[in-house]
């Protein structure tokens, strides 16, 4: 893809949706919601995550299968027009705090300029969405301990503009505490199989609490995803975990999807940067919401770009 216009390689769809294209491929965007539990109980979505879905024709083919045939001198600009539509689709739902959760790998930018660049990117993508910076948030998922330094100095330039910063895959794992520390991230995402295992039983659990609570000092704000059932909802909800994705809650759809008919933005429902740990002793689990025509299923989306 030759470097141009960020907006020149869109494409606007009948249903109003923004997509792009790459050789024989339409890459479609597909949202998944990331729901709070507000104080009296009820869920409303916080933000979405921004997925990746490639058509070849009308046949939907795996992120893996892409990625396996983009040439290494045009990632660059798939990973960006990418953030892109994923932005001005979440825009385009006209929700008026919803942020999105958007993957990047600041690997790919190693140079000042090329890093300045990308910023200025995002930045005109958010103000042609009508999206203030802070409502976009940059996902690293990068582990390479060689990396650290670089991520949490594009992390610190990113808050600086006014993004925020998460980080993907957390295990508690001291590659991933010493992340935590230099990066300072707003939001933790934990990685879902370790999460699962350790609140299997009451002694995980509890770590999982101590970890919960030390985040909400520092001022980060957990995401457990991948939840498959309403126990685990639950489950999170006892640990003090505000923000919850998952299929149990609502599957991801191609933009512009059905979510503001099947979950209208609460308005008025106050947006907390931080939140409060559980008090001690057995947590109260509040009515939570059933998502309409959705039932839990013990299958997940692909995570994507």
């Amino acid at each position: 893809m030759a470097p141009k216009s960020i907006f020149s390689n869109l494409v606007r769809e009948d249903d109003g949706s923004w997509s792009t294209t790459y050789a024989p491929y339409s890459l479609k965007s597909a949202l998944q919601p990331i729901f709070r539990r507000l104080s009296d109980g009820r869920f409303d979505i916080d933000s979405f995550e921004g997925l990746v879905r490639p058509y070849q024709g009308s046949e939907l083919v795996s992120p893996a299968q892409l990625f396996a045939q983009v040439r290494p001198d045009d990632i660059e600009a798939i990973d960006s027009i990418l953030r892109t539509i994923h932005i001005l689709n979440t825009g385009a739902l006209e929700r008026s705090r919803a942020r999105i959760f958007v993957n990047f790998h600041p690997g790919l930018f190693r140079t000042p300029d090329k890093m300045r660049q990308e910023v200025e990117r995002m930045r005109l993508s958010a103000h042609e969405a009508g999206m203030s910076p802070d409502r976009i948030v940059c996902e690293i998922a990068e582990k390479n301990a060689s990396d650290t330094r670089l991520v949490a100095d594009f992390a610190g330039h990113m808050r600086a503009m006014g993004f925020r910063v998460a980080i993907a895959d957390y295990g508690a794992g001291d590659s991933d505490i010493e992340r935590v520390k230099l990066i300072k991230p707003d939001y933790v995402k934990f990685e879902a199989a370790w999460a699962r295992h350790f609140i299997k039983n009451s002694a995980g659990a509890a770590l999982i609490r101590v970890i919960v609570e030390q985040f909400a000092r520092e001022g980060i704000e957990p995401v457990f995803e991948a939840l498959e059932d309403e126990r685990e909802i639950e489950l999170c909800l006892d640990l003090g975990v505000a923000l919850m994705q998952g299929y149990a809650l609502a599957k991801p759809e191609l933009a512009p999807t059905s979510f503001n008919q099947r979950f209208p933005e609460l308005l008025g429902a106050p947006r907390s940067s931080l939140f409060r740990p559980p008090a001690d002793g057995p947590a109260c689990v509040m009515p939570i919401l059933e998502p309409r025509g959705l039932k839990p299923v013990r299958a997940f989306g692909k995570r994507g770009i």
